[in-house]
C-alpha cells in the first residue's frame, strides 16, 4: 500500500506509542519510509507537556502543506497528548484543512479502523475519546533494540498544578499483572536485553486492579523470568515511593540500582504550590531510605525552576537538595505555562529573564556534580549494554545499570552485548574504557 513516516514528540510513553502506530501501519501493508517527501501516509505523535513541544508540531503539520497539495491522495494523521486537550480537534479541523485523521491517547487501538475509513470513504476523520478501556495485544514495531518499554499503567491521578497529563491521558489504569509478565517474558526471549516499565506514577500500579497487586508485586513477579537482562522504571512519584519496592531492587540483581525520583523543587512553598504532597525533607527522608538498603543505588531526577512566585530564597532551596541529593543526572527545564492547569491561573509568573538566569546556574551546578561522579568511574571496569554505534567516533555506547554513558572501541558488532570495560577517561557525564570481556 505504500510507505509510513512516524514523527514524535515527548516522553518514552510517546516513544513507545509510536511503535505501536507504526505496528498498525505494518498490519496495514504499509512499510516504513525514510522521510516525509516520500510517504504515504504521515503520523504526528504528539506532546503538550511543554509548549515547545506542541508549538514544533504545529509548525511541523503545517510545514506539510505544499506537500500535500502536490501528492493529495498521501494521508496525514496527528494523535498524541496535543489532540486530546479540550478544542485542540476543533483546531486541528479548522487551521490544517489538509490533515486527514485526528486521533486521541485513548483510543490509539482504533486507528486502523479510521485509516480504512479514510481510504474508503474520502472524509476526513476526527475521533476523539475518553476511554478508560485498555487495549491489549497491539502490534508494535520496536525500534529500540536493545532496549524495550512496556506500559504498566495508563494516566494520572496527582494533578500537580503545572501538569497537563491528568486530562489528556486520564485517569489512572493499571494492566494486569499476567500480560505484563508475558509481554516481558516474550520480548527477552526475542533477545532484548533491557525493559524499562512505563507509568506516569508505576508506584501506584495495583491500586485499580481487583487483585491484591502492588508495583513491588510486579517487579518481583518480573525479576522470576529466565535469562539475563535488565530491569529499569519511570516514573515514580516521591509521595507513593516506598520501602517495599526497594527491598525487592535489593534482592533482585536483575533490576538497576538506578531510580528515577523527580523532586521538581527544593522550596516547600513550591512544591505547595505546585500540589506534590510531600515537603524537601521528606523527600530526603526517601533518598535516605533508598541509600540505608541500597548503598550504592544512584539516583536521577526532573527539576522546574521558574515556577510562578518563586523567589531566589526558593531556588536556592532547589540548588540545596540538588547539592544533597547528589543526581547522576537531572533533566532541568524551565516552567512552560500550559493552558487548563491550576499554575496558568496563578498570579507572579517569572520573567524570561531571570529563569534564564537561574536554569543556567542550575545546570552548572549539576554539570559539576556530574563531572565529580565521573571521576570516580576512572580505572574502574564496568559492564555496559551495547545499545548503539556512534560512525563519526568510530565507538560502541551503551550505560551501565547506573546510567552512565560508556564508550569503546571494537572491530567486532556489539550491539545488543553485555560488555565489560575498564575506564581510562572521563568527559563530563562520558566515560571511556578499553574491552575486558565480552558476554
Amino acid at each position: 500500500m505504500g510507505k509510513y513516516f512516524i514523527i514524535t514528540y515527548g516522553c518514552q510513553m510517546n516513544e513507545h506509542e509510536s511503535e505501536k502506530i507504526a505496528g498498525t501501519f505494518e498490519a496495514l501493508g504499509y512499510e516504513r519510509g525514510e522521510s516525509v517527501e516520500d510517504a504515504d501516509i504521515v503520523a504526528f505523535n504528539t506532546c503538550c507537556v511543554r509548549e515547545n513541544a506542541e508549538r514544533h508540531a504545529y509548525g511541523n503539520i503545517g510545514a506539510l502543506k505544499p506537500i500535500k497539495k502536490a501528492r493529495p491522495n498521501m494521508i496525514i494523521a496527528v494523535g498524541g497528548c496535543m489532540t486530546q486537550q479540550p478544542g485542540a480537534a476543533e483546531k486541528l479541523r479548522s487551521t490544517f484543512p489538509f490533515v486527514d485523521i485526528v486521533f486521541g491517547t485513548q483510543n490509539l487501538s482504533e486507528l486502523g479502523e479510521m485509516v480504512k475509513r479514510r481510504i474508503e470513504t474520502n472524509k476526513r476523520v476526527v475521533d476523539i475519546v475518553e476511554n478508560n478501556a485498555i487495549a491489549e495485544g497491539q502490534p508494535a514495531v520496536r525500534n529500540s533494540f536493545p532496549n524495550a518499554w512496556v506500559n504498566v499503567m495508563y494516566g494520572c491521578n496527582n494533578f500537580c498544578t503545572y501538569c497537563i497529563v491528568p486530562y489528556v491521558r486520564g485517569r489512572e489504569r493499571s494492566r494486569s499483572c499476567d500480560n505484563i509478565v508475558e509481554e516481558v517474558r516474550q520480548l527477552v526471549g526475542e533477545g532484548y536485553k533491557e525493559i524499562t516499565l512505563l507509568g506516569q506514577n508505576v508506584n501506584s500500579y495495583g491500586k485499580d486492579l481487583p487483585e491484591k497487586v502492588d508495583f513491588a508485586d510486579l517487579l518481583q513477579e518480573v525479576c522470576k523470568i529466565d535469562g539475563k537482562f535488565r530491569l529499569r522504571f519511570i516514573s515514580n512519584h516521591p509521595k507513593d515511593f516506598n520501602e517495599k519496592v526497594v527491598k525487592v531492587m535489593a534482592e533482585n540483581p536483575k533490576i538497576c540500582k538506578c531510580v528515577h525520583l523527580p523532586v521538581q523543587a527544593g522550596s516547600d512553598r513550591i512544591l505547595k504550590l505546585m500540589n506534590r504532597q510531600y515537603t524537601a525533607e521528606q523527600y530526603i527522608e526517601k533518598l535516605d531510605m533508598l541509600h540505608k538498603i541500597i548503598p550504592d543505588c544512584a539516583v536521577t531526577s526532573d527539576i522546574m525552576i521558574g515556577f510562578p512566585t518563586e523567589t531566589e530564597e526558593d531556588f536556592q532551596d532547589t540548588l540545596k537538595v540538588v547539592e544533597r541529593a547528589n543526581y547522576i543526572s537531572a533533566f532541568t527545564f524551565v516552567y512552560s505555562r500550559r493552558s487548563g492547569t491550576v499554575a496558568d491561573r496563578m498570579e507572579g509568573h517569572i520573567s524570561d529573564e531571570v529563569k534564564k538566569d537561574r536554569i543556567v546556574r542550575l545546570v552548572d551546578l549539576q554539570n559539576r556534580i556530574n563531572r565529580e561522579q565521573s571521576k570516580k568511574y576512572e580505572g574502574k571496569t564496568i559492564e555496559i549494554l551495547c545499545e548503539d554505534y556512534d560512525e563519526k567516533r568510530d565507538l560502541y555506547l551503551g550505560r551501565d545499570e547506573y546510567g552512565k554513558m560508556g564508550y569503546c572501541k571494537s572491530d567486532e558488532n556489539l550491539l545488543g552485548k553485555f560488555v565489560n570495560i575498564k575506564i581510562n577517561d572521563c568527559s563530563g557525564i562520558s566515560l571511556f574504557g578499553d574491552i575486558v570481556s565480552i558476554e
